[in-house]
């Protein structure tokens, strides 16, 4: 006789493209894609969406883990990657229900363990394009083949009971606590989903904010593209100009040179004039009138060269100020947009989020989760361990020591050859009882701190 495998939960990870999900495999043939036993050339020189996913035997998803993985350009996996994805699983939070219930879910913007958001992405929950959706759908085409438990038969008319008449109708009290009993129920029941409902509004926020500085960054970004050449043609603009100027101002200097070249010429001639007035009043007229009419016609076609120069040049002056009048002009409406967009930011999103009385969680150790008013997001954005710190009512530099030791709680202390002595020590789960020197050394070291300090 064939014993039929009974079903039970079964681990699978789907892979995710620009179309969707490409591709399904059971957790151990992932294990073995990572242990280097199969490449996969279409995902060469890639990094890849990838969802770890624990289904029931009913075909329905009970956990989610979306994580990242890389592949070299022969399609093999990255060999340092070491996410546990069983244990985010198990420790992750609540998501939305598709259909046993709220989910496990862990995400960037809801991560367990801290130093693995990094690693992980948000699902798109867009109505067009909603990734939770496409995995129920794509575990309900069960492609894997997994064993599906089947519903329980019908039960037999014969092997019905039937109770007695005189029990068919219940006591008025009986049907009062009967009917309490059903209020409650519904009423935790619409609990349960407003609290579900709210929690996944949460990750749509959270995941539109997300998206919306991405936006915001290559917006700005393509400012900075466009405002960079503008910035340097105006440079050089500039760098032009002061050439001209210093053109115009040496053709200044040759003009006076040669005008006072001229006039000493004059001088000249004026003087032998003089100095032939005795040899006739006629000639000297003559020779007079002649030379002031010869220099008369010098000075004036020197006169119309150089003002034909001067004129030139000043076109060209003209066209270099239009040029750099425009150029300003652009910069100033590439800052105007790029302060526009910076102006319809994340900063009236977050009003807007905080009219419609959403509240902004975020944990720290020590700390746990906090709520953050929005008159606090500046001091938060700008020093996030400082407001940590705070909250605990320590100083900044305290609570980085503490959280050093909390994420690693072995002694700092040095040893003979300078390396560190790491011996691991009780973890300080509160701030404000941390020592410095104390609470981060061993036995051997914490004496020979305290006899140091005493000497």
């Amino acid at each position: 006789m064939s014993v039929q495998s009974k079903p039970q939960m079964v681990e699978a990870v789907l892979f995710f493209n620009e179309r969707g999900i490409c591709k399904e495999m059971f957790y151990p043939e992932f294990e073995a894609m990572l242990d280097g036993v199969v490449n996969f050339a279409e995902f060469a020189d890639r990094q890849m969406r990838a969802a770890y996913v624990l289904i029931n035997p009913r075909l329905l998803i009970r956990s989610l883990v979306l994580f990242y993985l890389d592949f070299d350009e022969q399609g093999r996996a990255d060999t340092g990657w070491n996410i546990p994805l069983r244990h985010l699983a198990e420790k992750a939070g609540r998501g939305p229900d598709l259909g046993a219930g709220p989910i496990r879910l862990a995400c960037r913007s809801q991560c367990p363990v801290s130093w693995h958001q990094m690693h992980l992405w948000d699902p798109s929950l867009a109505p067009t394009q909603n990734d939770l959706v496409l995995l129920r759908d794509a575990v309900k085409r069960n492609n894997l083949g997994v064993l599906v438990e089947e519903d329980s038969a019908p039960v037999e008319l014969g092997r019905l009971q039937v109770a007695s008449e005189d029990r068919w109708y219940a006591k008025p009290d009986a049907e009062r606590e009967e009917a309490a009993r059903l209020a409650e129920q519904l009423e935790q029941e619409h609990r349960q989903k407003t609290a579900q409902l709210i929690k996944q509004q949460r990750l749509r926020i959270t995941s539109l904010i997300a998206q919306h500085e991405e936006e915001l960054a290559k917006a700005r970004l393509a400012a900075e593209q466009q405002l960079a050449p503008l910035q340097e043609q105006l440079l050089q603009f500039q760098q032009q100009l002061k050439q001209q100027q210093a053109l115009n101002q040496n053709l200044k200097q040759q003009i006076q040179a040669q005008s006072d070249s001229f006039a000493q010429a004059r001088q000249e001639m004026q003087e032998q004039l003089r100095s032939i007035e005795h040899s006739g009043q006629t000639e000297n007229d003559s020779l007079r009138s002649q030379y002031e009419a010869e220099l008369q016609a010098k000075v004036r076609a020197a006169v119309v060269e150089y003002k034909e120069q001067i004129a030139i040049r000043d076109m060209e002056l003209a066209y270099r100020h239009e040029q750099d009048a425009q150029a300003q002009a652009e910069i100033q409406r590439l800052r105007q947009q790029c302060e526009h967009l910076a102006s319809q930011g994340g900063e009236q999103i977050l009003e807007r989020l905080s009219r419609l009385g959403v509240v902004f969680v975020a944990y720290h150790p020590g700390a746990g989760h906090l709520t953050i008013p929005l008159q606090d997001m500046a001091r938060y954005q700008d020093n996030p361990v400082g407001y940590a710190a705070s909250k605990c009512f320590v100083a900044e530099g305290q609570y980085r020591k503490w959280l050093a030791h909390y994420q690693e709680p072995t002694c700092e202390a040095s040893l003979a050859n300078g390396e560190r002595c790491a011996m691991p020590l009780d973890r300080v789960d509160t701030p404000s009882r941390f020592v410095d020197g104390d609470s981060n050394c061993c036995s051997r070291h914490k004496v020979a701190s305290r006899v140091k300090s005493q000497a």
